[in-house]
């Protein structure tokens, strides 16, 4: 499993220009059944997404797709988890 950080860069001024794209990327992740959970870091630095079923370069080549990504309007950080607990509504991510 992992957890995706896009956090806002300096350009977070012009995100507004690729909100679509990036909304149809978040849509595809899902729709791919890659992505879990996606939500805004609070306050207001940019956002966080829960994928599994992927490697980490496939993964981080979806992230590059991310028009946020590719027009420098957040910075994406990778980082793998591997659950060895969770909540019973959450056992199926342990791996």
């Amino acid at each position: 499993m992992f957890i995706v950080f896009l956090k806002f860069t300096d350009r977070k001024s012009q995100a507004g220009q690729f909100m679509d794209g990036h909304k149809a990327w978040l849509k595809r992740g899902f729709a791919e059944g890659v992505f879990l959970l996606a939500g805004g870091l609070e306050p207001g630095l940019g956002g966080g997404i829960l994928a599994h079923q992927t490697t980490h370069a496939a993964l981080q080549q979806r992230v590059n797709e991310d028009p946020f990504v590719a027009e420098g309007i957040v910075s994406a950080e990778i980082h793998e988890l591997d659950p060895g607990m969770a909540d019973e509504r959450l056992q199926f991510l342990v791996s």
